[in-house]
């Protein structure tokens, strides 16, 4: 019984970490840490320059403990099943060439890129939980599409953010121990990285470049969200989105983001946008409306993510952060049953914006088109 109750509360703090940005004041920062003050930073800690800051002890109680009351007690909190006998996706291809985009959802925010003779892993967790610890938290509900040891060499790891569902540390152990040399993480995560175990780690700050190959670069690009591991470390460190650029093409992945003005200045700097990868969950179905507190600025569903694939004016939409660990009041079925509701709303086309099955490689053969039209990705494996 002891046992139980121990779970059940780290998994609340837990998916409180997850949901809900900062709140209150934090430590002063060190004098080399504050003289980076932005328009993210104000010498202390990183913020959302779209979102209006409270000042400490303004900020609303945004009625969480009856949401956890009700989260814990009450019988309106959907059941996700457990996926089982999901075959994996077939081993990738050792490389693609030049000029080629293959994009490989392995579930939640985790994605293998192959273009340009490059393999670039993006946020990736194969844990059974998005936890500290191996026997509570958030558990996952699908098995990752591409097995572990079916993974090519990689030669790169781009981590969006700190949050347990994104920047897993036994994942990047097991990278480091089969070779991987290389990670991008934002600001304020490299001791962390490195700690896992891999020889190089850059951070990046927003809108801040690097090549990692002749042909190809990577820049951090905003994202509107937050970070923390504990209960005490609310928006120490950055978060952010990459956009990889080569001869295939531009491709941006948003990590974890709420809906604002940054889709449209990313457009502006890297159009055309080949393949954006969108988050669609968590977020409140119609049916919780004024139940639950979450609705921040900091997650995205389905027709907000619709509405960053116009602003991008992306070529392709890819959707991630969905069927995979639960972590908001959406049904197993919502999110991606909203997104296909919303897209003939929106005068779009089915294949404008997949939720595709984890494993299941999108191939972009040919030669990205000058302006924004449209690709016809060829599926391999695709069953929805």
């Amino acid at each position: 019984m002891k046992r139980r109750l121990v779970v059940l509360i780290l998994s609340l703090a837990l998916t409180h970490l997850l949901l809900f940005p900062a709140s209150g004041s934090e430590p002063v920062a060190s004098p080399e840490i504050a003289q980076r003050v932005s328009d993210h930073f104000d010498g202390n800690l990183y913020f959302n320059p779209a979102i209006s800051q409270p000042s400490p002890g303004s900020e609303p109680k945004r009625s969480r403990p009856s949401w956890i009351w009700r989260f814990m007690f009450g019988n309106e909190w959907p059941e996700w099943p457990e996926v089982k006998d999901m075959t994996p996706g077939q081993p990738p291809a050792v490389r693609v060439p030049t000029g080629v985009l293959s994009v490989i959802p392995v579930g939640h925010a985790t994605f293998l890129i192959q273009m340009d003779g490059l393999n670039i892993l993006i946020d990736p967790i194969w844990s059974d939980r998005c936890s500290p610890v191996s026997w509570a938290g958030p558990k996952r509900h699908r098995e990752p599409g591409i097995r572990f040891e079916d993974l090519p060499a990689i030669d790169l790891v781009l981590v969006s953010h700190n949050h347990y569902d994104h920047l897993d540390l036994p994942t990047l152990s097991r990278l480091a121990g089969r070779g991987t040399p290389k990670a991008i993480v934002p600001l304020g995560n490299l001791a962390l990285v490195r700690g896992a175990g891999l020889s190089s780690v850059d951070e990046l700050d927003w809108w801040q470049s690097i090549r990692i190959s002749p042909d190809v670069t990577i820049t951090l690009v905003p994202a509107q969200h937050f970070s923390s591991r504990t209960l005490w470390d609310r928006n120490r460190t950055l978060w952010g989105g990459f956009v990889v650029s080569g001869p295939a093409g531009n491709v941006f992945f948003a990590g974890d983001t709420g809906y604002g003005p940054h889709f449209r200045e990313i457009a502006r700097r890297f159009s055309p946008i080949r393949a954006a990868l969108l988050p669609i969950s968590p977020f409140r179905p119609q049916r919780f409306q004024g139940l639950l507190p979450y609705s921040s600025g900091v997650h995205m569903g389905p027709a907000e993510a619709v509405q960053a694939h116009l602003d991008l004016g992306a070529q392709l939409s890819i959707a991630s952060h969905f069927q995979v660990f639960q972590l908001g009041a959406d049904g197993f079925e919502d999110a991606v049953n909203e997104l296909m509701a919303t897209l003939p709303a929106r005068n779009l086309k089915p294949d404008a914006f997949l939720a595709p099955m984890p494993g299941r490689a999108i191939m972009l053969t040919k030669n990205p088109p000058e302006t924004g039209g449209p690709q016809h990705p060829e599926i391999y494996g695709l069953n929805r």
